[in-house]
This record gives C-alpha cells, structure tokens and sequence, in this order.
C-alpha cells in the first residue's frame, strides 16, 4: 500500500492517505504529552510498542466479533486502517479508581469499582476535552441517542473483552480510552489505539504503572513499562525475567 500525503498529525499518531480512498495509513510517533499538551517529550520507541499492542488487542477484539478499523500491520510503526469520519466523543471505560475520577471525587486512587462507569468527553483539544453528559452530547448534536446508547454498550463489551485480554498476562485494566468512527459504508467502527498511552495497565499483583503515567508524574522506567506490555501480550518472556527491573517479582 502506498504512503501518500499527510492528511493529520496528532499528539501520537500521523494518518497518510493511500490510493484507495477508503484506507488509510496511521503511524505510530514517540512524541509524548500530558495535561493536555502542557508537557512534552520523548518516549523512546513507544511508536513501535504501540504499533505491536494496538495490533494485537484489535486482532484479539476482531476475533471475538467487535468490529474495528484495524486492516492489517504493514511495518513497525505502521497499520493499514479503514478511514473514518470521527465521531466527535471520546468513551472512557473506568474500572478503578484513577487519573481524574480520583481527583474529581476526592478519593485514593485504587479502589475497585462495583460495575463499570463509562464517560463521555468532547473531543476538542483546544477545550481541553470537556467531561459530558448525555443532554450535552445530544442537544448539541455530537450524536443522536440512539447511536450514543450503542456506543456505551459496545465500550461495555470492548472492555469485558480487554479486561480478560490483559488479566491473561497479569496486567489490571484500570481504564481505558476509546474512540469511534463511520466508514464509508457508514458502518460506525472502533477506532484509533488501545495502548498505554489511552490505557492504564497496572501490574496485577504489585500494582506497578505500566502506562503513560510514569511519564506523567515522572516515575521513571517508561520505556520499560511500554516494553514489558508489549511482552507479556506477545506472549514472550517477561522482559523483566531474570534482572531487577521494576516489575521483577
């Protein structure tokens, strides 16, 4: 498939078109932010670990009947993915407590919630991606009711899905973000990523982050913690197996 013209660059990821107009090319950066840009870096090969993990858990999902706009792996950094007209929401899935559930309720981070909470956010990076509800999503037109009451029951599935995905190889699914997209059938499909950048993966037994969180809050060991969930999800070795790294039991 050939690369052609730039058609977006985000804070992650650039979309090249292609010569068939219904696909297109999503590669993976190792530019890194946080709090809505206001911190900036340098993940090494973060494109490539995300490449391997987005990959396999849309395979994984594909496999169990969740449609996605995942077409096939064609480098390190690169799949081919149908295009897709955004739907203009973010979903977040929060299984426990974390991130800005924990600082909006006051509460520690950790706790396991009794079900899913599931969250609508507008994505506008320049609003900094406002908290929504329902009236907001469909009074202002960002989705009728119909279409956002199947999105929620599909982030639903998505992350039961997950959750046994990643607890397979010992990694807590705490949340996750997921966005959406109608393809040129208008069939709407999952898309974007589902990697530690969008995630919060902690380790089952130890609750290590292994996410974006460690560049957030400057914990260190990233590039590890990347590397170790691309690992145990290929179903390798841990990474970490026989040394003292962060996540050596």
């Amino acid at each position: 498939m050939e690369r052609r013209e730039k058609l977006y660059e985000g804070k992650a990821k650039i979309l090249y078109a292609t010569e068939d107009p219904t696909r297109v090319i999503q590669h993976f950066k190792d530019d890194a932010t946080a709090f809505n840009a206001e911190k900036k870096g340098t993940i090494v090969d973060k494109g490539v670990m995300n490449n391997v993990i987005s990959t396999l858990a849309f395979q994984y999902l594909e496999s169990y009947g969740v449609a996605t706009h995942f077409v096939e792996k064609l480098s390190e950094r690169e799949m081919l993915v149908q295009r897709l007209n955004i739907v203009p929401l973010e979903m977040v899935a929060r299984n426990v407590v974390a991130g800005s559930l924990a600082k909006r309720m006051g509460l520690e981070e950790g706790g396991e919630l009794p079900s899913p909470v599931i969250e609508w956010y507008y994505k506008r990076d320049d609003l900094g991606d406002p908290l929504l509800n329902e009236d907001h999503v469909v009074i202002f037109g960002l989705s009728d009711i119909s279409t956002l009451h199947a999105l929620r029951e599909t982030t639903l599935r998505v992350n039961e899905l997950l959750k046994k995905f990643f607890l397979a190889q010992e990694i807590l699914l705490v949340d996750f973000k997921v966005e959406y997209g109608r393809n040129h059938e208008g069939e709407i499909l999952l898309a974007d990523e589902i990697t530690p950048d969008g995630c919060r993966f902690w380790d089952r037994k130890t609750r290590e982050k292994m996410d974006k969180d460690r560049f957030r809050h400057d914990l260190g060991g990233v590039e590890e913690a990347y590397r170790e969930v691309m690992t145990r999800i290929q179903g390798a070795p841990s990474a970490g197996a026989g040394g003292e790294g962060i996540f050596s039991p």
